[in-house]
């Protein structure tokens, strides 16, 4: 794994506009960057990062079974007691995931480690399945990579074949907020690749959302029976509208026991469940008696977004995030920084489809956490 320095397409611009990356600049900083790139080899990624995610995914798979079972756990999860019918019942019928991203620190040495995992609304998938692919291609075809240079990237099919089977051609509203730019692009990508699948789609703003009697519906009075929606569980059950029946009248992708693994809380869960797996890092609720045994640690809250309210320690603080989460309580995980290269620290998000590996993406910053802020830079692969 190295960081390798590029430079730029002269004709991006024309280029994002094409295709309609709209958020190549975010409040007017550079969110893509392709004056670098980081380069890997194939065993990093067949025998590192796509085992870890693989197995990781299968192990997150049982400790959800074991927590949507315990109300003893969901309680430790600050789940509402509200939410815990309706989460155990969309296990049990093993309602459909689309998407999730592990977060993993790696530098090419020891094993990926898994910071967090983004199992409800994770960004950054436009970019990682469409924009670093695009860029592949065309510096391949510009004489600028080798012809063999590849990718790990199959996240376009993948995402194609899992609304097929998610949805078999029914119509499927996709919203978020849609103040922000990233999410905009974000859904209508999934919506663009439902349609692809045969669906038809409609896009909203999570305020375009009404309830009329026991179902949502939008403001042209359709029933909403299908929604993606990338606005967070913990936010739809504090909402007035989360504890009323319909919310069993609608199919929601993400279903609601991806609530269960998208809380900082799990990889506690997942510490206890397999305690020194290579993968993962010691990680425990604040209140537990072993948290206070770790002197380097990032103390992460339950529920929190891009970074958020989290503080890295090493013996003292030595970084923190400001943010408005943190009420419902922290976890401290041990710490293991991510890599430095030439000033940058990447952060890896290896992508799953239905369970399974389908992508990364690359998220780099000067600064010691990741954040909505971090530039997106491609990645390839070279033997």
């Amino acid at each position: 794994m190295r960081r390798q320095g590029f430079e730029p397409r002269p004709d991006f611009a024309e280029h994002a506009a094409r295709i309609g990356f709209d958020f190549a600049h975010i409040d007017g900083e550079p969110y893509w960057d392709e004056s670098a790139a980081y380069v890997f080899s194939m065993r990093e990624i067949e025998e590192d990062l796509e085992r870890a995610t693989a197995e990781l995914a299968r192990l997150c798979d049982e400790v959800v079974a074991r927590i949507v079972a315990s109300e003893a756990l969901l309680a430790k999860l600050r789940i509402p007691r509200h939410a815990w019918s309706l989460i155990a019942e969309s296990f049990a019928r093993r309602d459909p995931s689309l998407y999730g991203r592990f977060d993993f620190a790696y530098d090419g040495e020891g094993p990926p480690k898994l910071l967090e995992y983004n199992a409800d609304t994770p960004t950054s998938l436009y970019e990682a399945a469409v924009v670093q692919w695009h860029w592949l291609e065309q510096m391949i075809a510009r004489g600028r990579l080798p012809s063999d240079a590849d990718q790990f990237n199959s996240l376009h099919e993948r995402l194609i074949a899992r609304w097929r089977a998610i949805a078999d051609g029914a119509f499927v509203h996709l919203a978020c907020m849609s103040a922000s730019i990233e999410d905009r692009g974000a859904i209508a990508y999934l919506a663009d690749c439902a349609m692809q699948a045969g669906s038809p789609t409609a896009l909203l703003d999570m305020g375009d959302i009404g309830l009329h009697g026991d179902v949502f519906i939008d403001r042209e009075g359709r029933r909403i029976e299908r929604l993606f929606k990338l606005y967070p569980w913990e936010w739809m059950f504090a909402d007035s509208f989360g504890s009323t029946p319909a919310m069993r009248s609608t199919h929601f992708v993400e279903p609601p026991w991806k609530a269960v693994a998208s809380n900082k809380g799990f990889l506690a869960l997942l510490w206890d469940a397999a305690p020194g797996h290579p993968n993962l890092l010691p990680c425990f609720f604040e209140e537990d008696a072993r948290a206070a045994d770790l002197r380097r640690y990032a103390r992460k809250p339950l529920y929190s977004r891009e970074g958020a309210n989290i503080t890295l320690v090493d013996v003292e603080p030595i970084a923190q995030t400001g943010g408005t989460y943190g009420a419902e309580g922290f976890v401290r995980q041990q710490l293991h920084l991510l890599p430095d290269f030439d000033g940058r620290r990447p952060a890896l998000g290896c992508w799953l489809v239905d369970g399974a590996p389908a992508g990364m993406g690359v998220r780099e910053d000067v600064a010691l956490v990741t954040s909505d802020r971090s530039r997106f830079l491609p990645h390839l692969i070279i033997d």
